[in-house]
Order: C-alpha cells, then sequence, then structure tokens
C-alpha cells in the first residue's frame, strides 16, 4: 500500500467517528482483524463486538467529535494522536461496567496504531486515557 492509501484509511475512519457512522468504520476493517483496547478486558476479534464498542462512546458521548494531533504512516501502518471532547450524557459500557451519565463535558486523548493488509485494517490498538477522562468525569480523582 502507498503512504497515501494508508492516510486515506485512516482519513475515512476517523471521518466515520466523527459521523457518528459505525457502519463506515466497520467496513474499514477486515474479516480476520483483531483490536485490542486499553479499556477492554478481551480484544476485538469480531464485527459486533466492534460495533458494540464504537457504538459504547457515540451513546456516552453523543457530541463526540475529534481532532487529529500527529499522524504516522509507515510501509503497512499509520498511527495517530487524537483528542476527542464531549458531553457525557449517555450510559458508558466500557470493560464490562455501566457507568450512569455524569453531565461532564471531557476533553480527553488517546492514540491508535492500525496495521492494514490489501486495503483493510488487521490489527488496530486503541490507548484512551482512560485515568484522564475518569477523572474529568468526576468518576476519580488523582492520587496525592
Amino acid at each position: 500500500m502507498t503512504k497515501d492509501e494508508l492516510k486515506r484509511i485512516d482519513d475515512q475512519g476517523l471521518a466515520a467517528w466523527d459521523k457518528h457512522d459505525s457502519e463506515a468504520f466497520l467496513s474499514l476493517l477486515a474479516d480476520d482483524f483483531v483490536w485490542y483496547d486499553w479499556g477492554t478486558p478481551e480484544p476485538m476479534r469480531d464485527k459486533q463486538a466492534a460495533k458494540a464498542y464504537f457504538d459504547s462512546w457515540m451513546t456516552a458521548f453523543p457530541d463526540l467529535h475529534t481532532r487529529r494531533v500527529s499522524q504516522i504512516v509507515g510501509d503497512d501502518a499509520v498511527a495517530s494522536e487524537l483528542e476527542f471532547v464531549g458531553t457525557n450524557t449517555g450510559t458508558m459500557n466500557w470493560g464490562g461496567q455501566s457507568i450512569p451519565p455524569t453531565q461532564k463535558k471531557v476533553t480527553s486523548r488517546g492514540d491508535y496504531f492500525a496495521r492494514v493488509r490489501d486495503g483493510k485494517i488487521v490489527e488496530f490498538r486503541t490507548h484512551p486515557d482512560v485515568a484522564g477522562l475518569m477523572m474529568q468525569m468526576g468518576i476519580t480523582s488523582a492520587a496525592r
């Protein structure tokens, strides 16, 4: 794949999150993908699990909007650092737990790495700043 093709896939993925379009995002995943996320106890290996994860973010933050901070494009992979802004007006289902809405507006960061083969994401690793997000939502406080 060319670097331009990898950038296009990355742009499409980010646009799907901003449009809250799970189907557009899922269409970027290969049939045999694996998605590792710090907030989930087990890797996601099917589109049903990936859709549930994606939709949980959209339910928790219906006004979620992302901004790419930086991007690195390799031969078969792309990595990006993101900032996202949203208001927690819906229940968040994350890591097997349900967290009631806090009504708090948050600005959080995270990064991801996507390995691509034949135009599809085969491995996706996401690292949201869980601690920072939970502190902003008032669920936990910083250690003193």
